[in-house]
């Protein structure tokens, strides 16, 4: 499972606390910088692979496809992913094609289906949610460590995978 989420300068804010009846301060910085962490998880052992950018285009697609490919040699691969521009790109897609690589696109508005997207969205509130941003590259970071610091298991568990109703595994 391949996927991307996008760490913001800002991050997301799900509840903080505060003295009953004073309203509480949130830092908001004006900035607008992001980082794209693109991630890809193998849903049979947990293992996964990340990598941070500024920009989501084809080329930061390929050169993920070819860090994939380097990482897992000789095994055969299949990629879901969902239908970013870039995923579906008919240049991506002959340049995975080339690599041994064989991608299947999941289909339009459904995020469910992708199990990394699930555990994206566990790290995005528990690892940089309700915190001040003291840079962007930190946030991006502490997204990553903070899924390399969950075991092979923990990672099926958070992502879905090792549900009962993981529609691959049904």
């Amino acid at each position: 499972m391949l996927d991307e989420t996008i760490i913001t300068e800002t991050p997301p804010l799900y509840c903080c606390y505060g003295r009953k009846g004073e309203q509480v301060c949130v830092p908001i910085t004006g900035n607008r910088s992001k980082r794209i962490l693109h991630g890809v998880l193998n849903i049979i052992t947990g293992e996964v692979l990340l990598l941070i950018t500024e920009v989501w285009d084809e080329l930061t697609h390929q050169y993920f496809l070819e860090m994939i490919r380097a990482h897992w040699r000789g095994w055969h691969i299949i990629l879901f992913e969902d239908r970013g521009t870039p995923h579906k790109s008919e240049d991506s897609l002959e340049f995975a094609a080339s690599l041994g690589i064989q991608v299947r696109l999941l289909p339009v508005a459904c995020p469910k289906l992708n199990a990394m997207d699930h555990l994206f969205r566990f790290v995005k509130k528990q690892a940089i949610a309700n915190r001040p941003t003291t840079s962007i590259d930190d946030s991006a970071q502490a997204a990553c460590d903070f899924i390399y610091d969950l075991s092979r298991r923990e990672r099926l568990v958070k992502a879905g995978v090792l549900s009962g109703n993981f529609w691959l595994t049904s």
